[in-house]
């Protein structure tokens, strides 16, 4: 068994809390586990991505480029720009709120998240786009978009092991102060995410009968 699950975002976006659950909520389920994390100017909401890689056939802590199974991007230019890790037929869960750059070369295009959303889903059918803060806003904090993040992923029952495990693994990690909208942002997101997924099962059943 093998799963490479590449988390992608901005400093300030929990990149890293979001792998760490990730890769506890592996070795809860008794699988060998090994990150890593590139960070870049963090307190400038530099690029930050980690990598977490799930499973026995496991060679180094980076993923290479073509093998992540899942790409799970908080910001949408960090998504695309993570694009060539991910491999063919592989999943990615994108946050649709976008953070534009706190400073860009004289002469540089405008920052279009639209334009790129719009190419990640024309190119990419396992796309599964939401914006993540908005919802962790109204479960009582944007800063929970990792986690909701999280629980998208575990909605549509792509992560090698089960929401309760997550849940736990939450449970340990995460202060008492901030429990409760954590997991209101998480379960929150399965709901939504699921009523996308059905969505689009069925748009793909119509395509497949024309």
């Amino acid at each position: 068994m093998k799963y490479d699950i590449l988390i992608a975002g901005v400093g300030g976006q929990g990149v890293v809390l979001a792998s760490r659950i990730l890769a506890l909520a592996a070795m809860k389920a008794g699988f060998r586990v090994s990150t890593a994390e590139t960070i870049g100017m963090s307190q400038r909401e530099g690029s930050v991505s980690s990598h977490v890689r799930i499973g026995d056939e496991i060679s180094g802590s980076l993923i290479p480029e073509g093998k992540a199974d899942l790409l799970i991007g908080l910001e949408p230019a960090e998504t695309i720009r993570n694009l060539p890790f991910l491999k063919e037929g592989g999943k990615i869960i994108v946050n649709s709120h976008a953070i534009p750059p706190a400073s860009k070369p004289p002469g540089s295009p405008e920052y279009n998240p639209g334009a790129l959303l719009s190419y990640l889903k024309t190119g990419f059918p396992d796309f599964f786009c939401l914006d993540f803060t908005r919802l962790a806003e109204e479960a009582g904090t944007y800063r929970a978009a990792n986690v909701a993040m999280i629980g998208a992923a575990a909605g549509i029952g792509i992560l090698p092991f089960s929401k309760e495990i997550v849940l736990a693994v939450m449970e340990a990690e995460i202060p008492e102060k901030h429990r409760a909208v954590n997991r209101a942002a998480f379960e929150e997101a399965i709901k939504k995410i699921k009523l996308i997924s059905t969505s689009q099962d069925g748009k793909q059943k119509v395509k497949s009968n024309v």
